[in-house]
């Protein structure tokens, strides 16, 4: 069976690509017309290709992402154009220069895409006639189009408000689902359910990394540019929101997975279900905090009854061992949840009953 292809989810692309698209097409333009007019390259290919494969679509446009791709790039062809002007071209010569672009590259930094970027322009250069204009005019392109993708995240940037934003809120609504489920699982006693929600639970972490690429990425870009200082506490507060859910989602694997043990007996558990189902009223108010600040005491508030309530002796009055352990696991979970909302972690444990 084919899959179905998610023209909602297409437009959503569509959407979110429009700010790279018109970043990365203005940058590749003003890269390529400066080396060509001001420079005097005629064809400085180079220029363009460096400033598209730098910005690129990726979440984390941080300048020293930037900077780390164009260094991969103008390390791999000024290698090359080295080893052409010393040894000539050959399939023996690109070989050699291949291996020692790639062991160089590895030896700098760690990350594989340095490595791969050095390797592609070193191919690009070793495999295509010499331009005109002599020895290193390609280097020199790259330079040019490395420079203009710098400037291009601290003067045309991208929005790294909203990036964060819908990025936290995916997570967020992940989290609600999850307790959703978890909630009707230990509401009906289903082992299925709760199964399902552990699988769920623990496939959260690439939502986890999302936000938090995002995040940071925002916080390095705003810092540089002089657009984006408005943005500068937004994203300070969202940083902060982002470490205390990443606590909390670990934290809802353990739930998920004391769930998932306990709901093995088939027997219903109406005031977990019931817990569950008043944390996910203040889960869904900590995500609508992302985009109106005033919903964030609201929030906070919220957790605070269910903090001064939490004691499992009396949410599993006739439970066993391992259904006080269930409502055990779910206060770190709103301790983090409380410090995502602005409180200290100290202040939070203080409001948990002494179990």
């Amino acid at each position: 069976m084919r899959p179905r292809f998610d023209t909602a989810a297409a437009w959503a692309r569509t959407r979110d690509a429009v700010p790279p698209v018109a970043q990365i097409t203005v940058t590749a333009v003003a890269s390529f017309a400066f080396a060509h007019y001001v420079v005097g390259h005629q064809s400085p290919l180079i220029a363009a290709i460096v400033v598209i494969s730098a910005l690129g679509f990726v979440r984390d446009a941080r300048p020293i992402r930037v900077l780390e791709t164009v260094f991969g790039m103008t390390l791999g062809i000024a290698l090359a154009e080295l080893l052409l002007l010393g040894f000539g071209a050959g399939l023996a010569q690109y070989a050699f220069a291949l291996a020692l672009t790639m062991l160089v590259a590895r030896f700098l930094l760690p990350n594989p895409a340095f490595a791969v970027a050095a390797a592609v322009q070193c191919s690009l250069v070793m495999l295509s006639p010499l331009p005109p204009g002599g020895p290193f005019t390609r280097t020199l392109d790259a330079v040019v189009g490395g420079v203009f993708a710098l400037l291009a995240t601290v003067l045309i940037p991208r929005d790294p408000g909203k990036a964060a934003t819908r990025a936290g809120l995916r997570m967020l609504a992940e989290h609600d689902g999850i307790l959703a489920d978890l909630s009707t699982a230990l509401a009906t006693g289903s082992a299925t359910k709760a199964d399902a929600a552990l699988a769920r639970a623990r496939a959260t972490q690439p939502l986890t990394d999302a936000w938090s690429n995002a995040v940071e990425s925002g916080v390095a870009i705003a810092r540089l540019s002089p657009f984006l200082r408005r943005r500068r506490f937004d994203l300070a507060r969202q940083a902060s929101m982002q470490a205390a859910i990443e606590l909390c989602t670990r934290s809802l694997r353990v739930v998920a997975r004391r769930a998932a043990y306990v709901a093995r007996d088939g027997a219903p558990r109406p005031a977990v279900a019931d817990l569950l189902a008043r944390v996910r009223v203040s889960i869904v108010l900590i995500s609508e905090s992302l985009t109106d600040v005033s919903q964030q005491p609201i929030a906070r508030q919220s957790l605070v009854e269910v903090a001064r309530h939490l004691d499992p002796a009396q949410m599993a009055p006739d439970g066993d061992f391992a259904d006080r352990n269930l409502v055990q696991a779910m206060r770190p979970y709103i301790v983090d949840a409380l410090a995502a909302t602005g409180m200290k972690a100290d202040e939070a444990r203080d409001l948990l009953p002494r179990a």
